[in-house]
């Protein structure tokens, strides 16, 4: 029985990795908003707002008190912000969105450290966004690509774990509601978002669990590349 460790598993594809995972008989601690009691096996979940840094640390005390070894740590709590021109962005969106993307897994692989939990291996959920510079993606842009740095930067500092900044292509999530909802998002100024919406409903967009599936049967594989690489699931 492996020992997971998985943040913003309440929706999306950490829920879907949460439920991977459980039903094979795995161990699973998870930290979200929300929480996933709906979900059936060994999960250990506990409530944590990871824009609020501060109370990350104490937060992981509770939930990995004993915890000397995880098998997997899957960082995938993440927020989009919203669409829209990097000039009517304001600082204090680029800071929320760098504190939930960025600084809370900062602050996470700081206290693994800091207490010596022995990691085997540390994927973090970035995206093409992160090397794309597509307009309107500004402040998520910005995040994934400090994410992808963060990775590199990191494998120094865990020689004895594999660390790997992986973006999971197009996944159908909550997030797709937003960017496929017409009234929102205006694809005249913002093009790439056709992409989505003609994606979205066919087999270039799965669903959370079927993606989380995938994913997770591919994650042996990041092992052969070196540690704090960025790759995108759909080159491998």
């Amino acid at each position: 029985m492996a020992h997971i460790f998985i943040t913003g598993n309440s929706s999306g594809l950490g829920h879907g990795f949460s439920r991977y995972y459980l039903a094979r008989g795995d161990r699973v601690s998870g930290l979200s908003r929300r929480g996933c009691s709906d979900l059936d096996g060994d999960l250990h979940d506990m409530h944590c707002d990871l824009s609020d840094l501060e109370s990350i640390a104490s937060t992981l005390e509770v939930l990995l008190s004993g915890v000397t070894r995880l098998d997997l740590v899957i960082l995938n709590a993440g927020m989009l912000g919203e669409i829209k021109d990097l000039h009517q962005t304001t600082m204090g969106e680029l800071r929320e969105i760098m504190d939930i993307n960025v600084w809370s897994n900062k602050v996470i692989l700081d206290w693994l450290l800091d207490r010596r939990v022995a990691v085997d291996q540390v994927v973090m959920i970035s995206s093409g966004a992160a090397v794309n510079g597509n307009r309107g993606w500004g402040g998520y842009a910005l995040s994934k690509a400090a994410l992808n740095m963060l990775a590199r930067l990191y494998a120094h500092e865990f020689p004895d774990s594999h660390l790997c900044a992986l973006a999971p292509g197009l996944v159908d999530t909550a997030m797709q509601d937003y960017l496929c909802n017409e009234q929102r998002v205006d694809e005249q100024l913002y093009p790439t978002i056709v992409n989505l919406r003609t994606a979205r409903g066919t087999e270039a967009m799965p669903g959370p669990d079927e993606a989380a599936a995938m994913m997770a049967a591919l994650f042996p594989r990041l092992k052969q590349h070196p540690s704090g690489s960025f790759l995108d699931i759909r080159s491998l």
